[in-house]
């Protein structure tokens, strides 16, 4: 009897999965999808039933070549990918390409790896259900239509090489229309009037007035706020109020994909991508203990359901490790959200009993990091609630009621294991009603309004999953697309949609505003779940999106010119050589300068800023000020004295070259691949060179000449190339012997 073969998803789960299986087993990966639509045609034949046509993808004929051989030998090929719609789907194409007859192969899924789920997987094998196929298929499908049909308004328009996503362009809507809301947000200004009391103790108690007359306090000017000050400020002030009431605070539910996001982004500042590229390794397998183990369950899953024994293991763990305190007296459940698929588990550690701590060893940081959330959530759902006693104290003088607020916990329940968000209060001091109290201060407090703020990669993710938008296995690649699209930027870690993206968005929704509708893309998430559960056929649901976006797409079409020169705005500048108006255009590196007599006159130029920047650097050639001006690359140096000199130099930093016996200084440089590096200028004499951006700050520490910048945007550190000395931009700004920048 021949061996069996089971075809997995990737070489690390084939690695696992082996020696789970035994000798009787060939484990291969097919290290994702083997086929899928050509990349350079539409290949649907859309009067023929929207039939798509498949190719092997390029560079897979080697993995295909293997699996087919390995297939021939073999009694029974089972297919193990994952559990999902793309999962089913590659099962489905591997049948195909291979050519394998129905009796041939069997499906298998399970929602972690370890022996005992593979094993029952093994035995009780099922068939590939056609449904999940489907749905994969109309999303496809769609997602292809709309793409190939609605890109090439973009490259007619603005250029070519843009690209627009049924789903991606719904989530930089919801970021243009955020900004939106903050551009035409107008703050309002209001005060408050802070005060200190303390008790005759020297206890302090922070309190803010709340109501005056017994209304609330809403005080729109300075004016108002130091009337109240004179007011009160003679007191005399008393506690006219003392309320207590027990909080108690439910644990948070184990995690589902876009939970474990949203928190890896909030709490360890990862990416969505890097997060699932994690997940991924920790649901695969790594080596503990000279095997591959599978640390956690599948983790692309819309459900907060957990197995029974693995409810029971938490719960063990927790007597051992806690006490019985710390075990809830029932199994917590938690009910699947309106609409959630519910196919696999909440995502959570396959053993329990494997600490974070006990594996630390065998995980890189990042792995470390996710597994020990995952864990730690997981754990506290069965553990009981956290109690608070709250105090709400209100303290009065003359009809002004100030209230302060305070928190104690006398339980921390689940959070003795998972740390909740959110900052507990501050403990008031032992109060009574009827107690005096002296003013130390008060501070009356201009604030104003603050607009809606910009969506960070945790909230994109919330209102994505709010409004029906994409599903766990998509959330990550809407939002890398929007960045490798540079569509958006990333701006204190919250996105800001770049002049491009705005400009694609204006385009999309003047030309498509139904196909780009957020309530009518979840209604095709909707209509997707329908095929998956066999309520709709897949043609029909691509069907009647086709006919209504055909007919759009039409009408677009014979708008093209007139999208094209809504694009196209005049300056005041004049053409350098015929004098004619010159405008803005949109070019592939983005907006240039192009003159109106097109294609008379051909001249262009960049976009300058309106403030031209001078240096205090003459042109070798003509001795005029040089300025500087911005290219396909970057920044530079140009003559001000341009188009007569067309001199140009590296932008220089302010940064003398540290090497002795040099006079040079470190400019601005590009390598033949185009990254930044900071050269002296006097190279090839000179060839000292760094990496980091170079600042004319000296050392705080040792006085060193110059720091270099370091870390990401928003985090930026000052670190001394001499004596490693690492502070922030204003502490070195601050500090004794800095040079004038």
């Amino acid at each position: 009897m021949g061996k069996s073969l089971v075809i997995v998803e990737s070489k690390a789960k084939a690695s696992t999965i082996n020696k789970f299986l035994g000798r009787g087993f060939t484990v291969k990966a097919s290290i994702g999808h083997v086929r899928d639509l050509p990349k350079k045609k539409l290949a649907i034949d859309i009067d023929n039933g929207f039939e798509p046509t498949y190719v092997t993808i390029r560079g897979k004929g080697k993995v295909l070549k293997e699996l087919k051989e390995a297939a021939k030998k073999a009694e029974t090929v089972y297919l193990a990918s994952d559990f999902d719609r793309e999962g089913e789907a590659i099962a489905w194409h591997i049948t195909q390409t291979l050519k394998l007859p129905d009796d041939k192969y069997r499906r298998v899924v399970f929602n972690e790896i370890t022996k005992k789920a593979i094993l029952d997987a093994m035995e009780h094998p099922g068939e590939i259900d056609m449904r999940k196929v489907d749905a994969q298929q109309a999303r496809r499908v769609l997602d292809r239509l709309v793409g190939y049909k609605v890109s090439p308004v973009l490259w007619k328009t603005i250029y070519y090489g843009l690209s627009a996503g049924r789903v991606q362009s719904v989530a930089l809507r919801l970021i243009c229309e955020r900004e939106d809301e903050i551009d035409a947000f107008e703050p309002e200004e209001f005060w408050t009037v802070d005060a200190v009391f303390t008790t005759d103790g020297g206890d302090e108690i922070e309190a803010r007035l709340d109501k005056v007359g017994g209304k609330k306090a809403k005080i729109r000017t300075g004016d108002e706020a130091n009337g109240i000050v004179r007011a009160v400020e003679g007191g005399p002030f008393a506690v006219s109020a003392l309320k207590k009431r027990e909080r108690k605070v439910n644990p948070l539910p184990p995690f589902i994909t876009s939970t474990l996001q949203r928190d890896a982004a909030n709490r360890l500042r990862f990416t969505s991508k890097r997060t699932m590229v994690v997940a991924q390794q920790l649901y695969e397998g790594l080596p503990i203990g000279g095997e591959n183990v599978g640390l956690i369950t599948y983790m692309r899953t819309d459900s907060t359901r957990m197995a029974a024994s693995a409810i029971e293991e938490a719960r063990e763990h927790l007597r051992e490790a806690f006490g019985a305190r710390y075990v809830e007296k029932k199994p917590r459940r938690y009910r699947a959200k309106k609409g959630a698929q519910d196919a696999h588990e909440a995502i959570r550690p396959t053993s329990v009993e494997r600490t974070p701590e006990s594996l630390k060893p065998h995980l890189t940081t990042d792995q470390f990091r996710l597994y020990e959330l995952i864990w730690r959530r997981f754990v506290a759902t069965q553990m009981p609630q956290a109690l608070y006693e709250n105090t709400t104290v209100t303290i009065s003088a003359d009809g002004h009621d100030f209230k302060a607020t305070g928190s104690v916990v006398r339980f921390p329940g689940w959070t003795a294991v998972y740390k909740a968000a959110w900052k507990d209060q501050k403990e008031l001091p032992p109060l009574s009603e009827g107690q005096r109290l002296a003013l130390s201060s008060i501070t009356p407090n201009q604030r104003f309004t603050k607009p809606p703020a910009r969506y960070s990669e945790a909230t994109l993710i919330k209102e994505l999953e709010a409004k029906g938008i994409g599903r766990p296995s998509t959330y990550a690649s809407i939002v890398d697309t929007l960045k490798k699209r540079k569509y958006v930027a990333l701006e204190k870690r919250q996105f800001a949609p770049t002049e491009l993206g705005r400009t694609v968005w204006d385009l999309l929704k003047n030309g498509f505003p139904d196909i780009f509708d957020v309530a009518f893309t979840a209604e095709m998430e909707e209509e997707l779940d329908k095929v998956e559960s066999g309520e709709d056929d897949w043609v029909s649901v691509v069907s009647d999106f086709y006919g209504p976006f055909s007919k759009r797409l039409g009408e677009v079409e014979g708008k093209i010119a007139d999208l094209k020169q809504s694009l196209i705005k005049e300056t005041e500048k004049r053409c350098e050589r015929c004098g004619s108006v010159m405008v803005e255009k949109w070019g592939r590196n983005g907006r240039f300068l192009a003159c109106s007599s097109y294609p008379e006159c051909k001249f262009t130029m960049p976009v300058e800023d309106e403030e031209v920047e001078e240096f205090d650097v003459k042109c070798e050639e003509c001795g005029r000020p040089m300025v500087v001006k911005h290219g396909r690359y970057g920044k530079f140096l140009g003559c001000s004295g341009y188009p007569e000199c067309k001199n140009t130099a590296p932008l220089p930093t302010g940064v003398a070259c540290p090497q002795e016996d040099c006079d040079g200084v470190l400019v601005q440089r590009r390598t033949k691949r185009g990254r930044t590096f900071y050269g002296c200028s006097a190279y090839p004499k000179c060839e000292y060179a760094i990496w980091d951006k170079p600042v004319p700050i000296a050392c705080p520490a040792c006085q060193a000449g110059f720091m270099v910048e370091k870390g990401k945007k928003g985090d930026k550190k000052l670190v001394c190339l001499e004596c490693g000395e690492r502070v922030s931009p204003d502490e070195a700004k601050s500090s004794p012997g800095e040079d004038e920048v």
